[in-house]
């Protein structure tokens, strides 16, 4: 089996998927970051792609941000200044070639993920 990872993303406030969220991806690698891509949530709040393709698949250190902040204020969600909510950040490791689903549940005020399937 291939490994690969996904995600969806929720907005829990108005209790639809989170579409034109931006999310981007670094592997970690000791001290540095490294961005691999950058992708944005379709209707569904799943991107189009897989974020991290099978072919492109290494064990190791990710770490996806979620450009919250950007979401909310396109949604009409009330502005603040800063918001509470603006990067996202979930540092997670991949031990092994399998699939790896982390989704983002997201408020104005909170946020939660897990490991999926």
């Amino acid at each position: 089996m291939a490994g690969y990872l996904t995600t969806h993303v929720l907005d829990t406030a108005r209790g639809c998927p989170a579409e034109g969220l931006q999310i981007d991806l670094y592997r970690i690698e000791a001290e540095a970051r490294i961005h691999l891509c950058s992708l944005v949530t379709n209707a569904d709040g799943r991107t189009d792609r897989h974020i991290l393709p099978a072919e492109e698949f290494a064990v190791g250190c990710y770490e996806l941000v979620f450009h919250a902040g950007d979401y909310l204020d396109a949604s009409g969600t009330p502005p603040e200044d800063p918001r509470f909510l603006n990067i996202v950040p979930i540092r997670f490791g991949m031990s092994e070639a399998a699939h790896y689903h982390v989704p983002l549940l997201l408020s104005p005020f909170g946020y939660s993920t897990y490991r999926g399937s």
